[in-house]
């Protein structure tokens, strides 16, 4: 070896920027300088004579990458890329590989020369840079949207409003019974229309709103029963509800809205034999780690299914008012629209993760309340879970109890309110139909005082049945009894004879 080569050896062992080395035709490291043994973390004894496919990753191998890349040097000429390289502590990093066959002057294969650079922080920070374009243009798309939107819905509504008076003339004036059947038709439609402006609103940040503090997980469990009842039997749907989740600022309202279109979404999406998980929790985020939201502690609900999922070109349209991929006549295209105005009127964001054939999640995250808010959020009166099988008695009785300031959980039948009292943290108060499908309320009662002694239970029915009648003091079996039909004042009285 001349002398000029040694010099240009002990250059290449020297430097520590790059990993430089060289290959055999097979690829079996043959060199090993400084920058290779310090970004990758091997010493020369430990990987001269192994092969260079153990710094790819798992997933390379099996796909042959390797390989290919020595053949596609020999054949071009040169072989360079980017990609996931491995540590020999496991760590990944970023690294831009080229590959440069070696010959001798007859032509004959010698090696390969391999250089590697570690561009992970260049990476990461092109990454970040085209993610804050991506949210800039989404911001200003979402933006001009809500802004064409909103002038649409407050035009529908002047219209409606002039239809829903001429209606209401047309209803005094005395029309005829098949009239009034036409008229019944169009204020259901108006309705429709209604509903309709106000979901364009909320997507235009335009809706008014009345923001109060809330736990997410009781409004979820308060609303439970809807959430079911809006799903269909090929599907379950499942509840994973942190109890002591910080209070956020919502409507509730809009809230309920906006998860009801996440749910019915999510059975629409799944086949038969299909799960549907609507979650809770809590999130610390660094800065701009979900859309344009400041770093801090966020409350988080998740409604997750493993139905078909969404392509990349779906998702980045998904929240557009109008865009549905569902077939004519079964999705209006505003549920998720509503979704994002309503938590971006909160302050918070949106994110959605799917994958065509594995299913979606869509997360919402809302700013959590400090503590001097949670204080006085948290000075709130008892919590009663309303249970009845007949939805609009489990909807009217569960108002009535919000009227009288309780913190209001529903359940449509016995096995229900079992699994609601074994998520909830603190349920004060029973208030049970006694004559339903399954299990009955007395047996509901029995189970759920047994677990629970401090549970003070109120049994409600028109009819007793087969339990017979309640004994002189009024009560079924040892709890107070209360017979349908009652009024707010019979609900009144008969809590301040329980104390």
């Amino acid at each position: 070896m001349s002398s000029e080569d040694e010099r240009l050896g002990r250059f290449i062992s020297s430097v520590t920027d790059y990993a430089i080395y060289m290959l055999t035709p097979e690829g079996t490291v043959a060199s090993w300088n400084a920058g290779a043994q310090r970004f990758k973390g091997y010493q020369p004894a430990e990987i001269i004579g192994e092969h260079f496919s153990r710094f790819y990753t798992d997933e390379d191998r099996a796909s042959g990458l390797p390989q290919r890349a020595l053949e596609q040097a020999v054949q071009t000429g040169k072989f360079e890329a980017e990609g996931w390289r491995v540590r020999k502590d496991g760590s990944r990093f970023w690294a831009s590989v080229i590959i440069d066959p070696v010959r001798s002057s007859s032509g004959e294969l010698l090696g390969f020369a391999k250089i590697t650079r570690d561009i992970t922080e260049r990476h990461i920070a092109q990454l970040e840079l085209e993610r804050a374009k991506e949210a800039l243009f989404q911001a200003h798309k979402m933006e001009a949207l809500g802004k064409v939107t909103g002038g649409v819905a407050h035009d529908f509504n002047n219209l409606l409003s002039v239809v829903v008076n001429g209606l209401a003339v047309l209803r005094k004036s005395g029309a005829l019974a098949a009239e009034v059947k036409l008229l019944d038709s169009m204020e259901l439609a108006i309705d429709r229309g209604v509903r309709l402006v106000q979901q364009l609103l909320a997507f235009a940040k335009q809706q008014p709103v009345e923001k109060s503090a809330r736990q997410l997980s009781r409004v979820i469990s308060s609303f439970e029963a809807v959430l079911r009842r809006a799903g269909t039997h090929h599907a379950v749907l499942a509840l994973s509800l942190q109890p002591d989740l910080p209070h956020v600022l919502v409507d509730t309202t809009q809230f309920e809205t906006a998860l009801l279109n996440l749910v019915v979404n999510a059975f629409d999406a799944t086949p038969p034999g299909g799960r549907i998980v609507v979650s809770t929790g809590t999130a610390d985020l660094a800065r701009e780690q979900v859309g344009t939201l400041p770093a801090g502690r966020y409350v988080t609900l998740a409604v997750t299914d493993n139905g078909q999922g969404m392509s990349w070109a779906t998702r980045q349209r998904a929240i557009e008012p109008f865009f549905t991929t569902k077939g004519p006549g079964r999705g209006s295209g505003l549920g998720l629209s509503q979704v994002f105005g309503m938590v971006q009127q909160s302050g918070g964001d949106m994110q959605i993760e799917s994958a065509e054939g594995a299913g979606t999640t869509v997360t919402l995250y809302f700013p959590a309340l400090t503590s001097g808010f949670e204080a006085e959020a948290s000075s709130q009166s008892e919590t009663v879970l309303v249970v009845d099988d007949q939805p609009e008695v489990l909807d009217v009785t569960s108002e009535l109890f919000r009227t009288l300031g309780f913190e209001v959980l529903s359940a449509d039948s016995g096995e229900h309110a079992l699994e609601v009292l074994e998520r909830a943290p603190r349920v004060d108060l029973l208030f049970s139909d006694v004559r339903m499908r399954g299990m009955t309320g007395i047996e509901l009662a029995r189970r759920a005082v047994e677990a629970a002694p401090h549970l003070r239970v109120i049994l409600v029915s028109g009819f007793a049945g087969q339990q017979g009648p309640p004994s002189s003091d009024g009560r079924l079996e040892g709890f107070h009894f209360m017979t349908k039909p009652y009024k707010l004042n019979d609900v009144i009285r008969k809590l301040r004879a329980l104390g």
